[in-house]
């Protein structure tokens, strides 16, 4: 299921592709006999859910994207993290996280409390103390994270500047013979596949610099949800800082730093004036 899965980065919920009688099919053959109802029961446990259907398509002359190119684009980005973890490779997931109003403003979620927090009524840019732009990088090897907390805007001189400060910071000392980077990215954005800047800084600012082959490899359109940083960091540090206004740069810094969870994930932060 580890290249099967997606998830909400807000609530933390996760679901497959997978039908529940094509996991079943598979664990017959790996010699575990299981029926169809054991592994939704199974699924359930583990924080899957069954999804319903979501009115969010336009509708209009544009082609939808044809399924089984859509599946070849998936496999070919589960053959490269196998491929680059096999080799002792670092593969990282990136992407920017919502921005957030730097003051008492209200943050959604709910927590244990004597007494209700008050926050402003709005949010107005204009009372906040500034904004803060987490760009994350998720190391999915070795199951750690880093957020480069921005203060102006998501560009992508942001984004290449967070990955330089990651490999230096936390990359370099965990892949000291590593010759190649995969990233896996969004197809839009600060680091969006049809952005020249976003390449001319990675091949100039990082590849260059760190003498570094680098690999990107975009989700198709509509599933950024897939991306393994939604699910594996962004949802956890949701939750840790659900129902807790962000009253200064140091608050931010400090919820991100003490984001955990059972199976060890470990995040590093910093703050850039960018």
């Amino acid at each position: 299921m580890e290249y099967e899965t997606a998830g909400d980065p807000v609530s933390g919920c996760k679901w497959t592709r997978k039908t529940t009688q094509k996991i079943a099919r598979q664990l017959k053959r790996a010699g575990i006999c299981v029926c169809a109802n054991t592994v939704g029961k199974l699924l359930k446990k583990m924080n899957f859910h069954l999804r319903v259907n979501l009115k969010t398509l336009e509708s209009g002359l544009k082609k939808p994207p044809n399924p089984r190119q859509r599946d070849l684009q998936f496999r070919y980005i589960r053959s490269q993290i196998r491929a680059y973890c096999a080799q002792g490779q670092p593969v990282i997931s990136v992407d920017t996280k919502s921005r957030e109003l730097i003051g008492p403003f209200h943050q959604s979620g709910c927590k244990w409390s004597n007494e209700p927090i008050k926050v402003y009524d709005h949010d107005f840019p204009s009372d906040s103390q500034g904004i803060a732009i987490p760009y994350g990088i998720y190391d999915l090897c070795l199951n750690e994270g880093f957020v480069c907390v921005g203060t102006t805007c998501d560009t992508s001189e942001f984004a290449v500047d967070a990955i330089r400060m990651w490999w230096t910071k936390a990359g370099s000392a965990n892949y000291p013979n590593a010759s190649r980077l995969l990233i896996l990215a969004d197809c839009g954005g600060s680091n969006g596949y049809r952005t020249r800047l976003w390449k001319h800084q990675l091949h100039v600012a990082f590849c260059n610099r760190f003498n570094l082959q680098v690999k990107v490899c975009h989700f198709p359109p509509g599933s950024s949800k897939w991306n393994p940083i939604e699910h594996r960091m962004f949802s956890f540090i949701s939750n840790n800082w659900e129902a807790q206004p962000l009253y200064s740069y140091e608050t931010v810094l400090k919820f991100i730093r003490t984001t955990t969870t059972s199976a060890g994930l470990k995040i590093r932060a910093s703050q850039t004036c960018r």
